[in-house]
C-alpha cells in the first residue's frame, strides 16, 4: 500500500524495540505504522505512542485496533505536511523518540523534515534502504558522502545498528535495509552561523559533483561578485579548486560563517 514494504519478521521487530527501549515515561512518534506490528510492541511498554499513517485504508484499521488504549493515537496524515511542533506539543512538551520503517521513496524527505525541528527529539530509530544508511555514515571524499550526510551530522550522532534482509518484509524488496540510530546532540555540532545559509551552501557545493567548489558556487550565483567569492574561500582557508565532496562539516561551517559576514556587510 502506497509503496510500503511491511515488516513481518518478529525477530527484527523485537530487535528494533530493544534499541528504542520504550518505557511508560516515553513519548514515541511512529511514522508509517502500516499494519501495526511495531506499534503493538511499543504500546505494550506503556509508552505514549502517536502513529502517523497516510494510507486511508490502514489508518481506520489501526484506529480500531488500538481504540482501547488511550495512550495510542492514530493520525491519518502525510508526515511531510504535518506540523510536528504543533502536533507533538499538543500531546506533550517533552522530547520524543521516533521509530519508523520509512518507505524508500520518501526517506530522504522525511529525514529533512526531522532536521527542521531537531530539538523535538532525543533519538530517531529509522529503518532505511541500506544505501541511504551508508550515505549518512559516509566520510568526506567518498562517493556516498553528500548533502544528507552533512545535514544529519550537524544535529545527530548517526550509528548503524543492524542490517535487515529483504525476506523480513512483505512484499519482499529487492535491496537490504538498515536500522540506524540518530542520537540528537544538545545543540549543533559546529557553529554554522545562519543554518539556512549553510544548507544553501552545501546544496550548491554538491550541485555538480565533478566541478570544483569555485565553479559550483559561481554557477549557483552564491556570491554575485567573483572577487568576494574568491576572498571568502581564501580567508576560510579553502582551496577554490577543491570539490565540495572533499570538505568536512567543519570546513563548510567556516565557509558558511564567512559568507554570512559577506551578506551582512552593507
Amino acid at each position: 500500500m502506497l509503496g510500503q514494504n511491511f515488516l513481518t519478521d518478529r525477530t527484527v521487530i523485537s530487535r528494533i524495540v530493544s534499541r528504542v527501549d520504550p518505557s511508560p515515561e516515553d513519548f514515541i512518534l511512529e511514522v508509517g505504522p502500516g499494519q501495526g506490528a511495531l506499534t503493538k510492541e511499543l504500546a505494550e511498554s506503556g509508552a505514549t505512542v502517536v502513529a502517523v499513517e497516510l494510507d486511508r485504508r490502514l489508518a481506520p484499521f489501526l484506529a480500531k485496533e488500538f481504540a482501547g488504549n488511550p495512550k495510542v493515537s492514530i493520525i491519518e496524515a502525510d508526515i511531510l505536511k504535518l506540523d510536528l511542533q504543533e502536533t507533538l506539543a499538543a500531546v506533550s512538551g517533552r522530547k520524543w523518540k521516533v521509530a519508523a520503517n520509512l518507505p524508500y521513496n520518501i526517506s530522504s524527505q522525511v529525514l529533512i523534515k526531522f532536521l527542521e525541528t531537531p530539538t523535538l527529539f532525543t533519538d530517531l530509530f529509522l529503518m532505511l534502504q541500506k544505501e541511504v544508511g551508508d550515505r549518512l555514515a559516509a566520510n568526506p571524499a567518498t562517493k556516498e558522502y553528500g548533502i544528507l550526510t552533512l545535514f544529519c551530522r550537524l544535529h545527530f550522532d548517526v550509528t548503524r545498528e543492524f542490517i535487515v534482509k529483504p525476506g523480513s518484509f512483505h512484499p519482499v524488496p529487492k535491496v537490504d535495509s538498515a536500522v540506524l540510530r540518530f542520537r540528537a546532540l544538545p545543540g549543533p555540532r559546529v557553529d554554522v552561523g545562519d543554518e539556512r545559509l549553510f544548507r544553501r551552501l552545501v546544496k550548491a557545493a554538491f550541485g555538480q559533483r565533478r566541478k570544483t567548489l569555485w565553479n559550483c558556487l559561481k554557477s549557483a550565483d552564491f556570491v554575485g561578485d567573483e572577487s568576494a567569492l574568491r576572498t571568502a574561500l581564501s580567508e576560510s582557508g579553502i582551496d577554490e579548486k577543491r570539490r565540495g565532496e572533499t570538505l568536512s562539516l567543519e570546513e563548510f561551517a567556516t565557509l558558511s560563517r564567512r559568507f554570512a559576514q559577506t551578506e551582512s556587510t552593507p
